[in-house]
């Protein structure tokens, strides 16, 4: 017998985790059909692709992220700038058996986290070519294409929900916790890529940044939060200078033919940890 296709495969894998799914448009239960789609007992129906993963808008969506910013953030991940803030998150959800990473891009994040603990994850964005490259290069995990203002997932679904350096929806956060689950949020701190910054924007307001009101809002959603600010300074391989003003939106107002010279790069972040 052959291999499962993508398709089959991330059927398989959506089946054997059926019930953290939700329709999005009744949030009635659902199952895998053929394993070809995800339908509710309202007959709302979701083709899963051919790369194994699924998608559950149910509305038109233009993302300004396209498949060579994912590309990118891909190699610069892997070049391992993040692995101090990876291996911390990893510490944070070491219990969690199911995971949700919101926003989650290319997947990177998630799947290098993952890789180190049992249990399940998936990530979702808005953006398809995020998800695309997620479900090429990690079919271990389940990726679909989502809005969490109209949610694919299941109430009390997930002991753990990752918000990397992405915009947040708390109110839906809170929904899909277990009952001791916990939200973990990464935000830039004032050093974050400040190398970076302080050639972009240099002798401008934007060269010095502050989270204070992220932070705060963070803090009013949850009843017990705890925040670590996590800084180091790591090597930058000149070839990844590109790849980094490409996925950040800090390198799209470089101006024309203006270079900028990195050999080393800095990541400031809060980890914020939230329960309800």
């Amino acid at each position: 017998m052959g291999a499962l296709s993508k398709r089959a495969a991330g059927a398989a894998l959506m089946d054997k985790n059926i019930k953290l799914f939700a329709c999005p448009i009744c949030q009635e239960s659902m199952d895998v059909f053929e394993q070809g789609r995800l339908v509710c007992s309202s007959n709302h129906s979701f083709d899963i692709a051919k790369q194994g993963y699924i998608n559950m808008l149910t509305h038109g969506a233009v993302s300004k992220y396209n498949k060579e910013l994912f590309e990118s953030r891909k190699a610069v991940i892997d070049s391992g700038i993040y692995d101090v803030v990876e291996d911390k998150i990893g510490e944070l959800i070491a219990n969690a058996e199911t995971v949700l990473d919101t926003g989650c891009g290319e997947g990177s994040h998630l799947a290098r986290i993952m890789v180190k603990k049992h249990g399940i994850g998936i990530g979702i964005d808005i953006a398809k070519e995020g998800i695309l490259a997620a479900s090429r290069h990690y079919p271990e995990q389940m990726w679909c294409v989502g809005d969490l203002a109209k949610s694919p997932f299941a109430r009390s679904s997930f002991d753990a929900i990752l918000n990397i350096l992405s915009p947040a929806n708390y109110e839906e956060f809170k929904r899909l916790l277990t009952h001791n689950g916990c939200v973990v949020k990464v935000v830039p701190q004032s050093g974050y890529l400040h190398e970076l910054r302080a050639q972009l924007y240099a002798d401008s307001t934007k060269e010095s940044y502050s989270n204070e009101q992220i932070v705060a809002r963070f803090k009013e959603s949850f009843t017990d939060v705890s925040v670590e600010r996590i800084t180091y300074t790591v090597p930058l391989a000149k070839e990844l200078v590109p790849a980094l003003l490409e996925m950040t939106p800090m390198g799209w107002h470089k101006k024309e033919g203006s270079n900028i010279l990195l050999n080393e790069i800095t990541i400031d972040v809060d980890v914020l940890v939230g329960r309800v």
